[in-house]
């Protein structure tokens, strides 16, 4: 990353946290794109622009400097769109139906190669690699993000599940690459391969297994029905929710802290539930803290900060700052208009994304886009947007 809002350098550790935030994102039900069609280009020609971030719209995507949020092109995408940062300083993978394809923001072009499968599911960036899964197939795909910069398709390391399912898959900084179990119609928990990609460990104790985060020390956390199971130094731990369903299937973690913070629902039967607790999860202790922050959330609104800061947009339009040993609230930000997260997950609502000393929200009831600096408080500044946004991401590099 060349700059932030502010001209902060970033660190390689607040890099990672805000790969950790963001990856993390997903709806409470199994994600996949629709009605997307595969062709699309910028709609004027480019102007390359530094620290770019991406916002999904009805019909397509918006490209927007990072530093002045003025809006730089305009990219026609038909259908439901999703976005996560691929890993570098100048791309970003969109999520169609058709497969994952790989935009250079920075230039406002897709590339001309995509990596196709039905309903792409989650995005994970660690330890210098970008790992996709493929729900539709079952099929994961490991690349160096870096290898992106010549236009091409890196050559990259593949792995394909036992059954498709809506799963997520982290490679490790010594090569284990840890991938979920399932069926389209149950998840059971993780296995993880050696770098030739045998088995060599597996746990099938965290039921309707979703999302992951890893923590200082590469602990990486996968969400269960029933708490959270842990995989760390060669073993898992699972970590019991207090009640017998307590799920925690969306998390964002950082490297400069060893506590994860989850989502919590208590309702299997519930259409929709809009929790008002969160989970920290401690991955050397094995200790889960829920805080009751007194406002709901969507799957939307996680995220970790610079300096491992728990971060939580609720309902009542303010940016929690939580520090996560405590589970203590340190600061609110008021950002954004009360809201109510709709039914469809599909469906826009207030977004959170983190990059740096910066935090991101968007607000699609106004058509706005804010920045706002995490320590200080301050909004940096708002942009108005020609149409309602729904998904909001941007580049990140150094992970």
């Amino acid at each position: 990353m060349n700059k932030s809002i502010r001209n902060r350098a970033f660190t390689g550790t607040a890099l990672a946290l805000a790969a950790s935030a963001v990856l993390t994102a997903c709806g409470g039900k199994d994600a996949s794109s629709a009605d997307a069609k595969a062709t699309a280009g910028p709609s004027t020609k480019a102007v390359a622009v530094k620290d770019p971030l991406v916002a999904t719209f009805d019909g397509g995507l918006y490209v927007l400097d990072g530093e002045s949020l003025k809006l730089a092109n305009t990219i026609e995408l038909p259908g439901f769109n999703r976005l996560n940062p691929a890993g570098d300083d100048s791309h970003v993978i969109v999520s169609t139906d058709a497969g994952f394809r790989v935009l250079n923001a920075a230039e406002q072009t897709f590339t001309g190669f995509e990596y196709k499968g039905t309903k792409p599911g989650h995005v994970v960036r660690h330890a210098g690699k970008t790992v996709l899964f493929t729900d539709g197939t079952g099929e994961v795909n490991v690349f160096d993000p870096d290898d992106l910069a010549g236009g091409k398709k890196p050559e990259g390391r593949t792995y394909t599940s036992a059954e498709p399912h809506h799963g997520v898959a982290i490679e490790l900084a010594n090569g284990e690459l840890l991938s979920t179990l399932g069926t389209e119609e149950k998840r059971t928990g993780a296995l993880v391969l050696d770098k030739n990609n045998k088995e060599i460990k597996r746990n099938e104790n965290c039921p309707g297994v979703h999302g992951e985060a890893a923590a200082k020390g590469e602990a990486v956390g996968i969400g269960c029905e029933d708490g959270l199971l842990i995989y760390k130094n060669g073993k898992f731990t699972k970590v019991d929710a207090p009640d017998d369903y307590g799920r925690i299937g969306n998390q964002a973690g950082s490297d400069a802290s060893p506590i994860l913070l989850g989502d919590y629902k208590t309702d299997p039967e519930a259409e929709l539930e809009r929790p008002t607790r969160i989970s920290l999860i401690n991955t050397e202790t094995g200790k889960l803290r829920l805080v009751d922050l007194g406002t709901s959330y969507s799957f939307r609104s996680l995220g970790r900060g610079p300096h491992g800061e728990a971060l939580l947009l609720g309902t009542n339009g303010t940016l929690h700052v939580i520090d996560p040993e405590t589970g203590k609230v340190e600061k609110k930000i008021p950002v954004v208009d009360e809201w109510q997260e709709p039914l469809d997950w599909q469906q826009p609502r207030p977004t959170l994304f983190v990059r740096d000393h910066t935090a991101y929200v968007s607000e699609p009831g106004k058509r706005k886009l804010h920045a706002v600096d995490i320590e200080s408080g301050e909004k940096l500044t708002s942009v108005t947007l020609p149409k309602s946004t729904n998904e909001l991401s941007g580049v990140v590099a150094g992970h």
